[in-house]
Parts: C-alpha cells; sequence; structure tokens
C-alpha cells in the first residue's frame, strides 16, 4: 500500500517501538519535513509535531502498522492531523475502540494465502542463509496457518534445529454442523425404534442423541476467546 500511494500522495510509515522522538522523526523525514532549527538543532517533539501538522494536509497519508502501541499522545495527535484532512491508515489484530479509533471505519483484510505464507517462508529462509526444499517448506507451513510472523518464526526454528510438531496457531475448520447433523440421525433411528417397537433401536437412538447433546455443550465451555496477537 505504501508503495502504490508513493506516486500519487504524500505519505508516510512508522511503526511505534518505544521512543515518541524516533516515532516522530521517521514521519517527518518521509513527509519532508524539517527536523532540525535554523541552529542545526534537533526540534523537540512537540515542535517534530507542529511541524509536521503544518506541512499536511489532504493529501498526506499515514500508515500505522501495530496500531495498538500508539500512547494517548499520539493517538490526541493523529486527531488534529485527522481534522486538518490527513488521511491515517492503522492496522492492528483488533479494533482498540477508543478515542480516534471509534471515529474510522473498520475493514477486516482477508488472510494471506497459503502461496503468500509460502513465499513468506522462502524469503525468511534465503534471509537467514538456510537450505530447506519445497517438500520441507510444505511440512513446516501447516504449523504457522496464515499467519507472517508465525511462518517467520517456524523459519528461525528450523535453522535452529528445534523440534516443531505442533501448530502455533488457532485457525480450524468449524464443524459444529456435521455434528449437529450426526445427532439428529441418531434422533432419526430413536423414531423408528419408537415406530417399529423395536426397544434397543429405541434405547439406543435415545442414550445416543443424549450423549451426544452433553458432550456438545461440554465442548462448548472456553475461556475468553482472542485473537492472535492481542
Amino acid at each position: 500500500m505504501h508503495e502504490e500511494l508513493l506516486g500519487d500522495k504524500l505519505s508516510a510509515l512508522a511503526i511505534y517501538k518505544g521512543s515518541i522522538k524516533t516515532f516522530f522523526q521517521a514521519i517527518a523525514y518521509q513527509l519532508n519535513c524539517p527536523t532540525h532549527d535554523d541552529n542545526d538543532k534537533a526540534l523537540t517533539v512537540d515542535a517534530l509535531k507542529e511541524e509536521i501538522l503544518v506541512n499536511s494536509g489532504e493529501n498526506t497519508v499515514l500508515i500505522l502498522p501495530e496500531a495498538k502501541r500508539l500512547t494517548t499522545s499520539i493517538r490526541y495527535w493523529l486527531e488534529d492531523m485527522m481534522s486538518a484532512g490527513v488521511s491515517v491508515v492503522c492496522f492492528a489484530v483488533a479494533n482498540p475502540g477508543k478515542d480516534i479509533f471509534l471515529e474510522m471505519l473498520e475493514i477486516e483484510l482477508d488472510l494471506p494465502s497459503d502461496r503468500a505464507i509460502r513465499e513468506v517462508m522462502e524469503a525468511e529462509a534465503q534471509r537467514q542463509g538456510l537450505q530447506i526444499d519445497k517438500s520441507r517448506l510444505a511440512e513446516l507451513q501447516p504449523l504457522a496457518g496464515r499467519n507472517p510472523m508465525l511462518a517467520r518464526k517456524i523459519i528461525k526454528n528450523e535453522k535452529l534445529g528445534l523440534k516443531q510438531d505442533k501448530p502455533e496457531h488457532t485457525q480450524y475448520v468449524v464443524i459444529m454442523p456435521i455434528l449437529i447433523a450426526l445427532l439428529m440421525s441418531f434422533g432419526i433411528i430413536r423414531f423408528i425404534g419408537m415406530g417399529t417397537g423395536n426397544k434397543s433401536l429405541y434405547i439406543f437412538g435415545g442414550v445416543t442423541l443424549v450423549a451426544g447433546m452433553t458432550l456438545k455443550q461440554l465442548g462448548s465451555v472456553r475461556g475468553a476467546r482472542k485473537r492472535l496477537g492481542q
């Protein structure tokens, strides 16, 4: 997205990693805003904020991955930027649901395809200097699901020779409709036994149906569900 916007709009991409000054310096540099005063002295954080705000407008786009890290002061500054017409694009695992995030449109992105995950793993293996064939990649890919960060981690573990046999993601296929269909089939068996006077069939269908419903309810007991990364 950042590369696509370079030709049309003035854009900046920054990730907050603990240093507010470094964060604003990165934005100022990409937006061609001065970071030093006339005496060649580095601007303060407040001066950087004001300089960026003055030099930004409707043709400016800020792209902020890992938006959940943004501090309160940064979010208040972004509110002023949005009021000035700046387009702010934030990426997060889940919407924090407070202050500026309440004003933003929420769009849920599709998960990366298996091919994209494979490419991430190949790129990470090349970066790590790890020679890995396609068959081994095919074995490792299910462990990452569709999470690029896990894909990189798995390649790093592979280089270290760590044993990897359990998936680290929580992506799964919902089979509840299949279970419900099976339970209903036992209910049909029960009614057949009732209609034909076959007590064995009647008892088997009834007991199996009740046992299945009990297990279904027990299986629905779980703690708080969070997305990967929360």
